[in-house]
């Protein structure tokens, strides 16, 4: 049997057609170790800001009003991270996130420096070449 290198890439590539074959049980066992981690996930309600001698002022029975409806989708955030929308659910006697769309990752744009188009000539270069 042949040994042949791979590059990272390459790994990665085979991971996911694993995965995507036979599941996570496809996957190699230091991968799947990695998704026994825990990581925080948060769902927030509502947000508002207030100033502080509104909090100083808060007492049992104060009720805060919100801007959004009871109807606004609810983001999931996981570790920090902006991952899903859905809508609040009762399961049982708890509350509960029914996911109605998956938040892809935001697509970076960086601008490209005016000398990366161009190949930094001047006008007045560009209307004189040296010759050769």
């Amino acid at each position: 049997m042949e040994n042949v290198a791979q590059s990272p890439v390459q790994r990665n590539e085979l991971w996911e057609q694993a995965a995507a074959k036979n599941g996570i049980d496809g996957l190699p066992s230091y991968t799947r170790s990695l998704l026994r981690i825990t990581i925080p996930a948060v769902v927030t309600l509502a947000q508002r800001k207030q100033r502080l001698s509104s909090v100083l002022e808060l007492q049992p029975g104060t009720i805060i009003q919100f801007e959004k409806s009871c109807q606004d989708m609810l983001e999931l955030e996981v570790d920090n991270q902006h991952v899903a929308v859905g809508e609040a659910v009762k399961v049982g006697d708890k509350f509960g996130l029914r996911v109605t769309s998956i938040v892809l990752p935001e697509e970076r744009f960086h601008p490209v420096p005016r000398s990366a188009i161009t190949d930094d000539k001047t006008p007045e270069e560009e209307s004189n070449p040296k010759s050769e």
